[in-house]
Order: C-alpha cells, then sequence, then structure tokens
C-alpha cells in the first residue's frame, strides 16, 4: 500500500498536539512539507501552539478534543486526513486502582481507531505512539526485548495483585492493553479499510520539558533524580533503556512516509546506560557543575550491568533511523535544565 507523501497537500492529524514529544513530532513534520492538524485539549492551548509554529502559517491547524476518551471525540479531526499520529496519553493521576490508568489509555485509543474506521476516508497511514512499557515482561534476569516481545505476564501479574501492584506495572499493563486493542482493530478491520498501522515502541526518553521536578514524568523524574538529584550508591548503580526524543519524532514521520513500515512494529532504543555511566557523560561534557558543586559526582567505580537491552535492526533496516549519541542526548537535555533553571535544584 503506497505511503503518504511529503507533498504541500498532504495533512496530518496529531493528538496531543502539546505534549512533549508530540511537538517535536508536528515540528517534523513541517520541516519536511507536510500540513499538520494537532488536537489539543483547551482552544489556550491551540493558541500556544500556534505561536510556537508561527513561521509556518496556515501549515498548522488545531482543533479542541476536550476528552481523547469520549467515543466520536475525534470524528471532525479526520476531514481531509491523510495520516494519524495517535500520541495523545490521557491525563491520569497515581492511583491504587489499576482501572484509573488502564481504562483511559484504552478508552483513547479505541475512541480515535473508531473514528477512523467511519471517518478516515482519506486515510492512509496510522501511526501509533506505544512504549517500550509494552515489551516488559516479569524479569527474573537480564532480557533482550525486540518486535516480538509483549508484556502480557504483566497485564496477567496486575490482574492478580489489583492494588497492590507495582505502580509501574500498572502503566506497563496500560500500554500493552492499548496496543493489543489498537492491532486487533486493525486486523478485524483490514480487510475493508485503506490504511495500514505502524506501531512504535520508544524507550524511556531522558529529554522533556519541565520547570520543576515534580512537573516531570515518572521516567523523566527517575533520570533528573539520579543525575542532578543525589541518590545513594546502590541507586546509582541501576540502569535503562534510553532514545533522543529528535529520533523518536523523526521515527514518527518516516512511519508515514516509508511505503515498508506499513503494518510493522518498531523498537526504538539507542542502547542501555548505567546512571553512573551518565553521570560520567554529564562531567565529562560540563565538568564546571561538578567543580562548582552545582551537581554530585557520584561514584566512578560503580557501573551497574544493564537488565534491559534492544534489538533495534529492525527499524534501523527499514526506518533507515541512525540515533543520536548518549552524549548528544545528554548535552541537549542539559541544556534544556539550564534554561529552565533545573540544574542544582532539590
Amino acid at each position: 500500500m503506497p505511503a503518504v507523501s511529503t507533498n504541500s497537500n498532504s495533512k496530518v492529524l496529531v493528538t496531543g498536539a502539546n505534549g512533549f514529544l508530540a511537538l517535536w513530532i508536528v515540528r517534523v513534520l513541517l520541516e519536511h512539507g507536510f500540513i499538520v492538524r494537532g488536537t489539543v485539549r483547551t482552544a489556550d492551548k491551540g493558541n500556544k501552539l500556534k505561536q510556537i509554529f508561527s513561521t509556518y502559517g496556515d501549515k498548522l491547524e488545531w482543533v479542541v478534543v476536550p476528552d481523547i476518551i469520549v467515543e466520536g471525540a475525534f470524528d471532525k479531526a479526520l476531514e481531509d486526513i491523510d495520516a494519524v499520529v495517535h500520541s495523545a496519553s490521557p491525563v491520569v493521576v497515581e492511583s491504587e486502582d489499576p482501572d484509573a490508568v488502564i481504562k483511559p489509555a484504552l478508552g483513547g485509543t479505541e475512541s480515535i481507531f473508531n473514528s477512523i474506521l467511519k471517518y478516515g476516508t482519506k486515510v492512509k497511514r496510522v501511526v501509533l505512539t506505544s512504549s517500550m512499557g509494552a515489551l516488559i515482561p516479569i524479569m527474573t534476569g537480564p532480557v533482550v526485548l525486540n518486535e516480538n516481545s509483549w508484556g502480557d505476564d504483566i497485564v496477567q501479574l496486575v490482574k492478580q495483585l489489583g492494588k497492590a501492584a507495582p505502580q509501574i506495572t500498572k502503566y506497563w499493563a496500560s500500554k500493552t492493553l492499548a496496543e493489543r486493542a489498537a492491532w486487533d482493530i486493525y486486523e478485524k478491520n483490514k480487510p475493508e479499510i485503506g490504511w495500514e498501522l505502524v506501531v512504535l515502541n520508544p524507550s524511556i526518553r531522558p529529554v522533556q520539558d519541565f520547570s520543576t521536578p515534580a512537573e516531570a514524568p515518572h521516567s523523566n523524574q527517575m533520570w533528573y533524580n539520579h543525575i542532578v538529584d543525589l541518590v545513594d550508591e546502590e541507586g546509582v548503580n541501576g540502569t535503562f533503556v534510553y532514545v533522543d526524543v529528535r529520533d523518536v519524532a523523526e521515527a514518527h514521520m518516516l512511519s508515514i512516509t516509508k511505503e515498508a513500515a506499513g503494518g510493522e512494529r518498531f523498537v526504538l532504543s539507542a542502547g542501555s546506560s548505567g546512571y553512573q555511566k551518565m553521570r560520567d557523560t554529564v562531567f565529562a561534557l560540563k565538568p564546571e557543575y561538578y567543580t562548582s558543586g552545582l551537581l554530585p559526582r557520584g561514584n566512578p567505580d560503580v557501573q551497574g550491568e544493564p537488565l534491559i537491552t534492544t534489538n533495534t535492526t529492525k527499524a534501523e533496516d527499514i526506518l533507515g533511523i541512525k540515533y543520536k549519541t548518549l552524549e548528544e542526548t545528554i548535552e541537549n537535555t542539559l541544556a534544556g535544565y539550564e534554561v529552565n533553571g533545573l540544574v542544582g535544584k532539590k
């Protein structure tokens, strides 16, 4: 099935367009010549979006979708759309009840896919922003994740433990169930629809736009606390997988334009790193942060072994994605911290 071309008439719907990742997706799409229609929860957020990309004029549109889990919420937004990027995530407060985390994620996915089935008459590609959380199994040792990995046993664990389940497993279960729903809808309707689904599973992104650590999502709070704030040696010994948000945004654009990407699932990760290794990288980039006492040095002799690694060959081969180095990602993150006055803040 043909991919969507970057000609001046191709229009992409980006849900949750004022989110940090979505802003990068919008930027990349505009840079490549697409017309972008973004959904936002309020008119104020739409006006702000327009200001951010004011140089693109009428190439950027916005429409208010107050609640993405409401059936029919996206119906009008799909008019004259050639491709959809569903990157919106419902606002969910931390809750002991797994359904408070799972139902909004699942409902938002079902809502937009049902709208696409009814009103996406021109749509050729649908790109779903999933997460590496949908890949992670119950781990008894190191694991290698790829496109065949699924977190189904985490879903069962959350069902068994209910409110007692660790909070992060509730999030992982929500991503697994939402992605499963997307694939189920796609496969069930495949003979009748004129579009292909692409799912992206990016790893934790240590680049985020927030003015205080408390405003940051969980994954970014972890990065901030381990690198900028002081944690004990056992905490510094931890590891995680990472990817630069700019690479994730590029992958979304490529998922729309690459014909071979249709119907595929892609793991996006630049690699695994220990928190102490990241501190060492920060030290190499900005030694003055440490000599002035702004940042804790940690213990260079402590280097954790990654529990999770990834095989990203498929994304590299089909999408042609080339990942930024750890140094580039950290340098960009630190620049954002400096702008927001976060370096050294406790």
